[in-house]
């Protein structure tokens, strides 16, 4: 066993191959997004998924009390929203989107997209866990982008 610490958790972390979401919500200044890769299933009945944005995002507010969100799937073809929504979340510029429950962006081109009632938020530390009611939902047969120990990957078998 390794001495712990936050760079070595962080590593190991790492070792975890996730797909890469895009969370989009409307606020009263407009639309906005940011990329998460703390996205999983929950429950099938009632239909539920969970996503956790970082408390310190300057996002973070704006998500904390959004009613309405997308979870976007990322394919692999998408890794330039990836690296757009990591940084900055109110441009939407030349990005394909439709508009979902409250104005909610639905962004197109994703492997899946979940449409979102906030269902619950629970204390994760650092994070927060929110819980959303899937009211609906697409996917395509795009491949996924993956995010694994550090970077942007794609799946080899695609």
């Amino acid at each position: 066993m390794q001495a712990f610490s936050e760079r070595g958790l962080r590593n190991a972390l790492g070792r975890f191959a996730t797909g890469v979401t895009v969370v989009t919500t409307r606020t009263e200044e407009g639309p906005l997004g940011i990329t998460a890769n703390s996205f999983a299933s929950l429950s099938l009945d009632p239909a539920l998924v969970l996503w956790s944005p970082a408390r310190k995002s300057s996002r973070f507010p704006a998500f904390e009390r959004a009613p309405f969100f997308a979870i976007h799937v990322l394919s692999a073809g998408q890794r330039a929203l990836a690296e757009r929504f990591a940084r900055i979340g109110d441009d939407f510029a030349g990005i394909a989107c439709a508009d979902g429950r409250e104005g909610t962006p639905l962004i197109e081109g994703s492997c899946a997209r979940f449409e979102c009632r906030h269902a619950a938020g629970h204390d994760g530390g650092d994070h927060l866990i929110v819980v959303g009611e899937v009211l609906g939902f697409s996917e395509s047969d795009l491949p996924p982008l993956l995010y694994y120990r550090g970077g942007y990957a794609a799946l080899a078998d695609a």
